[in-house]
């Protein structure tokens, strides 16, 4: 496995990350087991997930495999905050308050003591951006998160997250996790040359397009049995 650097991180990581979006729903857990440890025989280094795949059960799953062998330490965990994990008004978002709740119970869920990469998952138009990247940076300097990351932002609330982190001296956001694929480039306008000037990583998702790309939809309106 040929290994690349995560922007300015000096991190080595796989050109694939294995995402488990779908453990739990419609994946079982004993498959998914299969599939993680078939990933890591591979070279697969990392392993995206996230705090609201399948309500939480993704991110167990992975904690459960994790626990059961020796593999923590050898491979990097990435998850996120921001949508719903409840009823609550303030069980979702950007928040100091929904972030720092949100970290425990993933960390809780993943058995373990840190999380290689935190994603804030999207944008919050109702939370500054001053706030969130103070509270991540508070995550970082505890331990319980090592590197802190964005996903589908804009390229200019990517530049914003940026500025002010540099003024404030906070963690910065090591790379980006925006859709990309044949179908869909729009990133290549803005986003890629901001990610290459500013030395972020980019970790694209949907890179088949939902399988569409993969010739799975082959008929208009016949859907393969297990579709999404």
């Amino acid at each position: 496995m040929e290994y690349r650097v995560l922007g300015r991180t000096g991190v080595k990581v796989s050109p694939l990350v294995l995402g488990t979006a779908n453990f739990a729903d419609p994946t079982p857990e004993d498959e998914a087991k299969k599939i993680l440890f078939r990933a890591v025989d591979s070279g697969i280094n990392m392993i995206d997930t996230g705090n609201s795949y399948a309500n939480g059960e993704s991110e167990r799953i992975l904690g459960r495999a994790l626990k059961e062998t020796e593999l923590r330490k050898s491979v990097l965990i990435a998850t996120k905050v921001f949508p719903p994990t409840g009823p609550g008004p303030n069980d979702r978002g950007n928040s100091r308050l929904h972030i720092m709740q949100a970290c425990e119970d993933s960390l809780e869920r993943l058995q373990t003591d840190y999380i290689d990469i935190y994603f804030i998952h999207r944008f919050d138009p109702e939370t500054h951006q001053e706030e969130t990247l103070a509270a991540l940076d508070d995550l970082v300097r505890s331990g319980k998160v090592r590197y802190v990351a964005c996903s589908t932002h804009p390229a200019w609330r990517v530049m914003e997250a940026l500025a002010i982190s540099d003024r404030r001296g906070y963690a910065r956001y090591c790379c980006e996790q925006p859709p990309y694929n044949l179908l869909d480039r729009r990133i290549e306008n803005e986003l890629v040359p901001l990610c290459l000037d500013h030395g972020l990583g980019l970790f694209p998702w949907s890179p088949i397009a939902q399988g569409v790309l993969a010739g799975r939809y082959s008929e208009a309106g016949v859907f393969p049995e297990g579709s999404r």
